[in-house]
């Protein structure tokens, strides 16, 4: 399995956000604080937009915000919404992948890399990886700002 630099980055981002959910980040501000090159940033951060796993709001009081609580996005979500499929081989999906003769139970195997990948992945929530403290802040849904 690879994880692209893609996943890496809009992970970092989202966990960025939800550090603190109850005001908006520029593109700059979590560039900076995550050393993610800005222009990928602002590249991957339209596609969590576009999935709902961000809020934008322009303006001088403006930025972004998780598009939903911390505790309710997960690894998984973030993968697939940057990525597509988590496990491909030459660019196919495994799951109808189908090999003749004695390789007739590979894919079988990739199947069950790709489902332990996702059962992983989708255990593990943007609050589960922030500090203590601020994972009972990101599960919360500020004052004025709602769950989206």
């Amino acid at each position: 399995m690879h994880i692209s630099a893609k996943a890496d980055y809009a992970a970092r981002a989202l966990l960025e956000l939800a550090r603190e959910p109850a005001r908006p980040l520029t593109c700059e501000a979590i560039a900076s604080a995550q050393r993610i090159p800005f222009r990928f940033l602002k590249s991957v951060v339209g596609e969590l937009r576009r999935a709902g796993l961000v809020r934008s709001q322009r303006g001088c009081e403006g930025g972004y915000w998780l598009g939903r609580p911390a505790d309710e996005i997960t690894l998984l979500d973030v993968s697939r919404v940057v990525d597509g499929e988590l496990l491909t081989l030459r660019g196919e999906a495994v799951a109808a992948l189908r090999y003749p003769g004695a390789a007739s139970g590979l894919p079988g195997v990739w199947r069950r890399v790709e489902a332990d990948a996702a059962a992983v992945l989708g255990a593990v929530t943007l609050a589960s990886l922030l500090p203590s403290q601020e994972a009972s802040l990101a599960g919360e849904a500020p004052a004025g700002r709602g769950a989206a």
